[in-house]
């Protein structure tokens, strides 16, 4: 990292806390509230580092959260310095405009905001407090690079709304209006009624995966992912307050820090290859969004761990699918994975019927994943089904390869009619999202169709922003059409949708090349992904291309641009 970094994780708070050329410093945490008295210097200092905002469902209750941390850090004799960072975005509110492209680049600003705080202001501990799609990754990239003794806590999921609907019932409801499926007022009380509660969305959709499998590498307690933020006070009225056993997890991610901190037990002790093997296999066994993927590989490459895109098909291989999510499975949501056990009883079934690569002897912040396994119950055999009888005996992800992707492309499996794996087609291609959305909402897009979207990736976006709004427009339309492009999608996202296609359009990748009418086949099973054109006529069209010219030109997005690497290596900065 760098030498203020490296003296922190000596060091911690005594940069500031001894010396009498710091006694001005301490004169400020006086002013501020955070010690009393010189005495006071003596105890450790911790960080809560929150991201809370009223502008994400899933962050609304943060500051409640928070305040109960505090006061349980306090009680445990710790200075506990409390910030928020800024720049968490609600995927859901910023999909299907120019905001989306914010939303991958917000990863990294997140996490650079936390290594200025905890850099410029240096402590023992700190613990994140966040939920929702790149503030969850942003704060374990950040936990890795940092490198001091930390825990992740999470908001929890949201409830399942009005005849267990959720928000992709509302995006899926804008395609079945544009296809005169759904009249005006239906639509509207759709909207109305599917998200009743605070929480990151009630699907297996990015953020609850993340929070998931934050528990599996080992970042965060068990139930992290799973228990819901709020529960039902009077569910025929629509009454909602904070659930109870959420905030018994908060309180005891205090009482792990201050274990960790004991233990001088650090996020490197316990974030490596065989972690992220584990996260991989759960990720496959209950179908998570394909942005698990990329911020995977991403945390990977902050902890300095080599991870190679194609060694998922390996775990994919030997992974059963025994766990279905909304939009997977639209009648089932987090809070049911919750009461039958949670992701524990997911690893349980696993570890006993199943011969994958997870290792319940991996470290966490909470013993081992062992320790957590033990306590689970069996599967109930519906939410979580038994390894005989999984809904595929192979992961719910897949990365494809081939000529339109040398480099990788990820499909969720899971969400995948079986008659849907393999496919072929004629290309219908679009530069962008909108132009998209537009032809598919106007009726441009019909059976047999592929959709391509290029110039969508991390660099030709630029951020790579999620495409929900294309993809639930074709389910809702009841489109049988594929849909493949060089950016990515939400969590959200069913049908044959096949995303991260790398080389992107942007960097010169061959999905530039795709011309209207050509047939492309993909072969989900197999992990194919073809133009069915001559070698030679790829390379002719690639050599006519013109030089990739960037749509924005100044400010953060183009500063994003211009350091970002590919999809397959997690869209993290070369530098």
């Amino acid at each position: 990292m760098n030498a203020g970094i490296e003296n922190i994780r000596k060091r911690g708070s005594r940069i500031v806390a001894e010396g009498y050329h710091m006694l001005p410093a301490a004169s400020l945490m006086i002013a501020e509230g955070v010690i009393s008295s010189m005495d006071d210097l003596k105890k450790p200092f911790v960080t809560i580092i929150n991201s809370y905002t009223t502008q994400i469902p899933g962050h609304a209750h943060l500051d409640r959260l928070g305040a109960i941390l505090l006061d349980e850090l306090k009680a445990l004799g710790f200075n506990v310095w409390y910030t928020n960072i800024g720049g968490a975005i609600c995927d859901g509110i910023a999909m299907g405009h120019f905001g989306m492209k914010y939303s991958l680049p917000s990863r990294e600003l997140i996490a650079d905001q936390i290594e200025t705080i905890i850099g410029a202001h240096p402590c023992d501990a700190w613990i994140g407090i966040g939920n929702c799609d790149k503030i969850v990754p942003a704060m374990y990239n950040a936990m890795v690079r940092i490198n001091i003794p930390s825990v992740y806590v999470s908001g929890g999921p949201m409830l399942a709304g009005e005849n267990n609907s959720d928000l992709i019932t509302v995006f899926e409801g804008v395609g079945r209006y544009s296809a005169g499926k759904l009249d005006e007022p239906g639509l509207r009380r759709v909207a109305e009624r599917a998200c009743p509660s605070c929480g990151s969305c009630a699907g297996m959709f990015t953020a609850n995966s993340m929070n998931c499998l934050g528990e599996v590498i080992g970042l965060a307690l068990p139930g992290n992912g799973t228990i819901p933020a709020e529960h039902w006070v009077d569910r025929e009225e629509g009454i909602t307050e904070l659930n109870p056993a959420r905030i018994e997890l908060v309180k005891k991610a205090a009482h792990t820090l201050k274990a960790c901190l004991e233990k001088d037990l650090r996020p490197l002790d316990i974030v490596s290859r065989q972690a992220l093997d584990n996260a991989f296999v759960v990720d496959m066994a209950m179908g998570g969004s394909t942005n698990t993927v990329l911020h995977g590989l991403a945390l990977a490459h902050s902890a300095g761990v080599a991870y190679d895109l194609d060694r998922l098909n390996w775990i994919s291989g030997s992974t059963p699918n025994i766990c279905k999510v909304a939009p997977s499975r639209p009648e089932v949501h987090i809070e049911h994975v919750d009461r039958v056990g949670g992701i524990g009883a997911i690893m349980k079934e696993l570890a006993a019927g199943a011969r994958t690569v997870l290792d319940l002897n991996a470290p966490t912040v909470y013993g081992t994943l062992g320790d957590y396994v033990k306590t689970c119950p069996e599967p109930d055999g519906d939410v979580i089904r038994r390894v005989p009888c999984a809904f595929s005996q192979t992961g719910g992800l897949a990365v494809l390869f081939g000529n339109l992707a040398p480099k990788g492309a990820v499909v969720k499996t899971a969400g995948v009619d079986p008659s849907m794996m393999e496919y072929e087609g004629s290309a219908r291609v679009y530069e962008s999202q909108e132009e998209a959305l537009s032809g598919i909402l106007a009726g441009e897009v019909k059976d047999g169709d592929v959709v391509v979207i290029r110039y969508e990736g991390p660099r030709g976006g630029p951020g790579m922003q999620e495409m929900l709004s294309p993809t639930a427009a074709i389910v809702g339309a009841g489109i049988r059409a594929a849909l493949i492009t060089d950016g990515r999608f939400s969590g959200g996202t069913r049908g044959l949708c096949i995303g991260h296609v790398a080389p992107e359009a942007a960097a010169g990748g061959p999905i530039a090349a795709v011309r209207a009418g050509d047939r492309i086949y993909i072969n989900a099973r197999e992990g194919k992904l073809e133009l069915r054109a001559g070698e030679e006529e790829i390379r002719r069209r690639m050599e006519q291309l013109p030089p990739f010219e960037p749509k924005v030109k100044r400010g953060w997005l183009a500063r994003y641009l211009s350091h970002v690497t590919s999809a397959d290596t997690g869209a993290v900065f070369e530098i």
